[in-house]
């Protein structure tokens, strides 16, 4: 069965959506969303740098409902208009459209989301008889589903941490890295994601899910952070650091049991290798780990490359990938909002390849 798909967003994400849908074996891009007005009417394939696909781009939601496409790859970004995203979705859900996204990121586990954030979406689904599916790489496949099939081959788990150790001087999003994560501010400044209530409410969801993978409810969660001080001037190409403001980051969100932190989330960020030394390091090159205390105790540690040699192109396309290849499994789901407890394992069926020379 072939699935019709529109791309929303032609962003970060968004533009590797865009490619990976015009090439899967399975689907089949029907429309393009764009917010840009200079993007309206030129072809998908352009935006996405490869081949004509004869499908121009749109800003007109009533196009876009007008396909009925079965799903809606919805990546635009949410971080400063949650609301706006939801109420985007919940539009498409109830014209009977599925849906998948990167956006709403605390969705990853719906439960996680105060029922007055999530209605919109839940009266959506009902209405419409639809499903809808948030994930990515982090939160998303790094940090539920891969620690949740650790676990399940143990005799018992004590804990759960799921780390991303990563360097950013390539991730060239500056609203992000900037401002909401604030890199380059003062060390006392105080950047949306270290609010309080911010990272538990971004990444709580993570916690929750191997947590109800686990059968536990998690009592409450607990936040720390630290940030170190650029030593010099650091150039990023798309904004500069300058010494003595914030150029690496590492912050934990610890879900607890009876006080007791059962599953714990860490990122470790630096704009440069050589930054916070004693922080936890990756092996090789950016990437996640996965530790699992208990029996057989167990340490993964998960490299990404793109095939451009960025590691952040990797993570890029890994949270395109995990959320347009289960577009086939959101579609044949029962109707409502999804966690990775919901769908069956999302293989890369069809997508076998020779080597590029």
């Amino acid at each position: 069965m072939t699935y019709r798909v529109v791309q929303w967003s032609t962003g970060n994400v968004g533009h590797h959506a865009l490619r990976l849908i015009a090439r899967h074996p399975d689907l089949e891009l029907v429309g393009l969303w764009v917010h840009s007005a200079d993007k309206v009417g030129r072809d998908a394939g352009e935006l996405a740098g490869i081949e004509p696909l004869g499908v121009a781009a749109t800003n007109d939601v009533e196009e876009i409902l007008a396909l009925r496409p079965d799903c809606v790859c919805y990546t635009a970004t949410a971080d400063l208009r949650p609301a706006e995203a939801i109420a985007d979705m919940a539009r498409l859900l109830a014209a009977g459209i599925n849906v998948v996204s990167s956006s709403v990121v605390p969705l990853i586990y719906p439960e996680h989301v105060a029922p007055d954030m999530r209605r919109p979406l839940e009266v959506a689904c009902r209405d419409g008889e639809s499903s809808c599916f948030t994930s990515g790489i982090d939160p998303g496949f790094a940090n539920d589903l891969v620690p949740l099939v650790l676990t399940g081959t143990c005799e018992y788990v004590e804990s759960v941490r799921v780390m991303e150790i990563v360097n950013y001087n390539t991730y060239a999003q500056p609203e992000v890295l900037f401002g909401t994560m604030g890199f380059g501010q003062p060390l006392d400044a105080t950047p949306l994601l270290l609010v309080p209530g911010v990272l538990s409410f971004a990444w709580g969801g993570v916690l929750r899910a191997i947590a109800a993978g686990l059968g536990v409810e998690l009592d409450d969660m607990r936040e720390t952070h630290e940030r170190l001080p650029a030593p010099g001037r650091i150039d990023l190409g798309f904004g500069v650091v300058e010494e003595g403001t914030t150029a690496a980051l590492r912050f934990e969100v610890e879900g607890l049991v009876d006080e007791r932190p059962v599953v714990v989330l860490e990122h470790v960020t630096r704009l440069d290798d050589a930054l916070a030394p004693d922080w936890p390091q990756p092996v090789g090159h950016s990437g996640y780990r996965v530790i699992v205390t208990g029996n057989p105790n167990y340490t993964l540690d998960l490299q990404m490359m793109g095939d451009d040699g960025d590691h952040n192109t990797a993570g890029l396309v890994g949270t395109a990938g995990r959320i347009v290849n289960a577009i086939p499994a959101v579609c044949d789901a029962a109707p409502g909002l999804l966690s990775v407890l919901d769908l069956p394992l999302v293989t890369g069926h069809g997508l076998t390849r020779p080597p590029r020379t």
